[in-house]
């Protein structure tokens, strides 16, 4: 067990040290991405905070839970998990306790138009190619609203318990839709279009990237396509550390730390 501890090492010096984040620090640079456990659903969250307990004793520096909605409108199917009540945040405690001195983060997600029921909404009023339902277009004032709600989801997290959220941006959930065909100060350039992107090239990814550091992340996580691309992403048939080289090329420009999805053994 030494051994293969101080191949590791060797292989990844930083890995085991701590890492600084500002507002707290992790043990080591261990991070489990999030995932749908399936475990989110439901009025008990016994079994997940089990799962992640499991996972605490191995050491990990910092989890990252499924996406958890804002909202109602917001949730990936009926359902789904949200953190909008004082019962919701209670069940939660659960979870973040049984982690102990482990970082754990809440990820905060709107389904948007990838929603499997039929109150979906999203910047534009066009049905996903993987989806069951046409989202209604949100309002000015649902924007605003959407906004509170993540905020307040984020509260809501911290009443529970956790030591911080992971904010879904990417994968082609609401943030990140790609159809934004609006005409008003939530679409046209691309100064607009950033809040709800309309496909974005590489100087605008590193132009938003740069706005998501200087309105405070510690954090950010790179993802590749959204969920309905051709190309295969996040699918086992993709090489391990397959899409490292978009983050190395993007850490270039970032001075905020950066985790990539789909590492294990290669050199990345």
């Amino acid at each position: 067990m030494a051994a293969a501890s101080s191949k590791v090492t060797t292989k990844y010096p930083h890995l085991l040290t701590p890492l600084d984040l500002g507002f707290t620090t992790l043990k080591n640079r261990v991070l489990m991405g999030s995932m749908h456990t399936g475990l989110e659903e439901g009025r008990s969250l016994t079994k997940l905070a089990a799962f992640f307990s499991e996972r605490a004793r191995g050491d990990v520096g910092l989890i990252v839970t499924g996406g958890v909605a804002p909202n109602r409108a917001g949730r990936v199917s009926p359902l789904a998990g949200k953190m909008t009540t004082s019962s919701e945040i209670n069940r939660h405690k659960e979870v973040t306790q049984a982690v102990h001195g482990n970082g754990i983060a809440m990820q905060i997600l709107h389904s948007g138009r990838y929603g499997y029921h039929p109150f979906t909404v999203a910047p534009s009023p066009i049905k996903a190619p993987i989806g069951w339902f046409t989202p209604k277009e949100l309002s000015h004032r649902g924007i605003q609203s959407t906004i509170k709600d993540y905020v307040q989801c984020a509260v809501n997290a911290r009443e529970a318990g956790y030591d911080g959220v992971e904010v879904m941006g990417s994968e082609g959930y609401l943030i990140n839709q790609h159809t934004n065909k609006r005409t008003d100060e939530w679409g046209g350039d691309y100064k607009n279009r950033i809040k709800f992107p309309d496909g974005s090239s590489w100087e605008e990814i590193v132009e938003l990237a740069k706005e998501v550091e200087a309105a405070g992340a510690t954090l950010l996580n790179t993802g590749i396509g959204w969920h309905e691309a051709r190309v295969p992403t996040i699918a086992t048939s993709v090489p391990r550390g397959g899409f490292s080289w978009v983050t190395g090329k993007l850490m270039v420009t970032l001075y905020a730390s950066s985790y990539k999805n789909h590492i294990c053994d290669d050199v990345v």
